[in-house]
């Protein structure tokens, strides 16, 4: 198995996860929060496919999803452009919301989509390549795609401790 398919079959993985969290909610349940500062699963979905996006396109040369399918339009968010949830108080994580798991499983997918297109066609060597010098040592390509899945599934699985804990109330 080369390294571009063990990546692939990860951010299948997260895909599941993410599906699993969300799919089948009603926005009060999505947006839920299980205390006043906690975050709710739109928010944690929405910042792992923030980050998923900010990081595979920086390292792929493209241009984020969230801005080339207007998907920061169909959000709506009083947020920034840029704004990918790092840091975030707890009035922008209630920001955070949507209508429907409609709309934010189709900004995943979309993210999704880019990801694999990029990854598919990585070679083992390439996943070498120096993306970010600001840490010592040095980040690389296969480092940064690790990180994106190892925070995509701890947010995933976050979701779904939301999610169960919702339908057991």
């Amino acid at each position: 198995m080369k390294a571009a398919e063990v990546l692939a079959d990860a951010f299948g993985r997260v895909q599941e996860a993410v599906h699993g969290a969300v799919e089948g909610l009603a926005a009060e349940d999505l947006n839920a929060r299980l205390d006043p500062r906690a975050n709710s699963i739109t928010w944690l979905v929405w910042h792992l496919t923030r980050i998923q996006d900010d990081h595979v396109a920086d390292a792929s040369g493209q241009e984020q999803v969230w801005l080339s399918q207007d998907w920061s339009g169909r959000f709506d968010l009083r947020l920034s452009h840029a704004a990918t949830g790092y840091g975030h108080t707890s009035k922008q994580v209630a920001a955070v919301r949507v209508d429907s798991p409609e709309l934010l499983l189709g900004y995943y997918d979309a993210v999704h989509e880019q990801t694999l297109a990029f990854v598919t066609g990585l070679s083992d060597k390439a996943l070498n390549r120096i993306v970010d010098e600001s840490w010592s040592p040095p980040v690389t390509l296969g480092v940064r795609l690790v990180s994106v899945i190892a925070d995509d599934l701890q947010h995933a699985g976050q979701a779904a401790f939301i999610r169960g804990a919702l339908k057991r109330r």
